[in-house]
């Protein structure tokens, strides 16, 4: 009489468990706050930094999915060619069926002929888009912004405010932040240096840094993962506000 294997014990003790529970994301012990920078580079003060913006783990994949997702969405579909049918002229048979010795042809625009159609060209109709999930999204900016700030990327900054739109006073904060967080870069990057953060619209603030090719200023609620992967190092103005809004995108 055959004899059935009975399971292990440690097995059964597996199956019975109790459900895997999401551990909530962490920072490090004596991490979680970091120094307020003022424009002349003096200290300004510190802020709390939140766990689910700056405490989520590095997934790669994940981060490398939504950025060449949102690239392929912004990519625009300008090449266009025409089809045999679409070419202007080719309606008249450039010589008789028989008798010539040439091969035959029904018309001057065949693929084959000078000026004639294009074979498997690019179209204008056709669809580069991406489906992406927005909870996707919001944890590869926390993946992000958790990373940057592990290797010393991220910069914090009261308030980037210009009486005028002024290039060189621009510069000359960059410069300062750059030497009192100890970031050499931030200042001699010459391309994709940083992206500046701001609270809210300033067209000043924006107009001051636009012509310093390797910084970009963006609004903090248009922060996405593209700029993040693309640029060096995050400046992020406003600090209370600039979180906050950035931890309701993440856990919205």
């Amino acid at each position: 009489m055959a004899t059935t294997k009975k399971a292990p014990a440690k097995k059964a003790a597996k199956k019975a468990a109790a459900p895997r529970t999401k551990k909530a994301a962490v920072i490090e012990a004596g991490k979680d706050e970091a120094v307020v920078f003022s424009m002349t580079g003096e200290k300004a003060g510190t802020v709390k930094l939140p766990a689910e913006l700056f405490g989520a783990k590095w997934n790669a994949d994940l981060v490398h999915q939504i950025v060449v997702g949102m690239q392929a969405n912004a990519r625009p579909t300008v090449a266009n060619t025409k089809f045999r049918g679409e070419v202007r002229g080719g309606g008249k048979k450039p010589w008789k069926q028989k008798g010539t010795g040439n091969a035959r042809h029904g018309s001057t625009r065949s693929p084959i002929w000078r000026k004639g159609g294009i074979t498997h060209g690019p179209r204008s109709e056709r669809d580069y888009s991406v489906k992406m999930n927005r909870k996707q999204k919001a944890l590869a900016l926390a993946s992000l912004l958790s990373k940057k700030w592990k290797d010393g990327e991220v910069i914090f900054v009261d308030k980037l405010s210009f009486a005028a739109p002024k290039t060189a006073s621009a510069k000359s904060a960059l410069t300062a932040l750059a030497k009192s967080a100890n970031v050499e870069m931030l200042a001699t990057k010459r391309m994709n240096a940083a992206v500046i953060a701001l609270s809210g619209k300033d067209a000043n603030a924006e107009k001051s840094f636009r012509n310093i090719g390797s910084v970009e200023a963006v609004e903090t609620r248009n922060l996405n993962p593209v700029d993040l992967v693309t640029k060096k190092y995050l400046v992020i103005e406003n600090p209370a506000a600039s979180l906050q809004m950035l931890a309701t995108r993440v856990t919205k």
